[in-house]
């Protein structure tokens, strides 16, 4: 099959992570793929932390860009029968919507929904698609608000393959103490997270404990600078954006992912952070949100400051409870695996193939 996949594309954010397993993972089923991403200049995220592919174009802005643009011609002249379009609302829509009539005579159009809940701006609803993709039943039970039922396709987010390494060797080569606990936090989680401080210098007076954030959001990184100024032997602060197998270094190295991401008022959320790190089988530590609501047995779940510990100490122990969540992560990473999903999509393509055929 030949395949137009539009999104974002080696960068830090959550909508480039369901991209690229989505589209690397239709190159290695052996389909042709041309994708669409933003200009280096203007994107979605933090960082590019990628080398492109070939089949790789940058050929927009992001729809926040202070003037937003599209360039026509590699849309128009790559052959493809099937254009996916992944996160919308971060796309520059009105100059996409100029050209969807002439993508729409050539090809079945189907827009993967990154949204929590509907959107006020009447850009998002000018295109006609022939389906929907939604990650879970909550996004299902929103869109069919706006959207004919039977265009709406549920096809869970991928995840990265499982895949462990080892501790000693990851820390080697970060730099990293080999005779510490520690406790990882990226990207734009630690802004969170920094509100546990107490919790786990309470854990630091049972355990060699050393707090490792890596990031370079604003907000996480001033908290803990300033925070490492009151405890500059229980944290390290390294601002990085980390390449996907840098980021998979960081997990290896350490004894636990904390993630303290509450959920979103009036929003249906998925992580992204969690598909993309649970194979790496470091045991991830979350608050109860709608972030993790269907990870129950693959992840670590806490509420209270008491169920947080009682967590951290399972990680550190590596017993009964850490064996059963670790089953269960490399239990879903292969349930969800980026194959599969990408195999679904490939299921939903034929049927839009039979539809306009008859």
């Amino acid at each position: 099959m030949k395949i137009g996949l539009m999104g974002a594309w080696n960068t830090d954010s959550g909508a480039s992570v369901h991209t690229e397993l989505l589209g690397r993972s239709l190159v290695e089923l052996g389909h042709e793929v041309h994708v669409f991403t933003f200009f280096r200049e203007s994107f979605h995220g933090t960082a590019i932390v990628g080398e492109d592919e070939p089949y790789v174009t940058r050929c927009f802005t992001v729809s926040s860009d202070p003037h937003p643009r599209l360039l026509a011609t590699p849309f128009l002249t790559k052959h493809y029968d099937f254009f996916v379009v992944e996160d919308l609302g971060m796309l520059p829509q009105d100059p996409l919507g100029k050209i969807f009539h002439w993508i729409k005579k050539r090809s079945r159009t189907i827009s993967v929904i990154h949204d929590g809940n509907l959107k006020e701006d009447p850009s998002f609803y000018q295109f006609d698609w022939d389906a929907i993709v939604c990650f879970d039943r909550r996004y299902y039970e929103f869109l069919r608000q706006a959207y004919p039922e039977e265009i709406i396709h549920i096809i869970p987010y991928p995840c990265l393959p499982w895949r462990p390494g080892d501790m000693a060797e990851s820390r080697r080569r970060l730099g990293l103490p080999a005779d510490r606990k520690i406790v990882l936090q990226f990207g734009t989680c630690p802004q969170y997270g920094a509100r546990l401080i107490g919790a786990f210098h309470d854990l630091a007076g049972r355990y060699p404990l050393l707090l490792l954030v890596v990031t370079r959001q604003p907000a996480g990184l001033e908290k803990w600078k300033e925070l490492k100024k009151r405890y500059p032997d229980l944290i390290e602060v390294r601002e990085e954006s980390p390449p996907l197998d840098r980021l998979y270094e960081y997990l290896h190295a350490s004894d636990l992912l904390l993630y303290d991401k509450p959920s979103k008022p009036n929003c249906v959320t998925v992580s992204s952070t969690a598909f993309q790190c649970l194979g790496s089988g470091c045991p991830m530590v979350a608050l109860r949100s709608g972030f993790v609501e269907f990870l129950e047995e693959a992840v670590y779940i806490y509420e209270t400051e008491k169920e947080l510990k009682a967590a951290v100490e399972s990680a550190f122990a590596r017993d009964a409870r850490f064996r059963k969540v670790q089953e269960g992560a490399r239990r879903y990473v292969e349930e969800h695996s980026g194959r599969r999903v990408a195999e679904r999509f490939v299921e939903l393509f034929r049927k839009l193939s039979e539809r306009r055929a008859q």
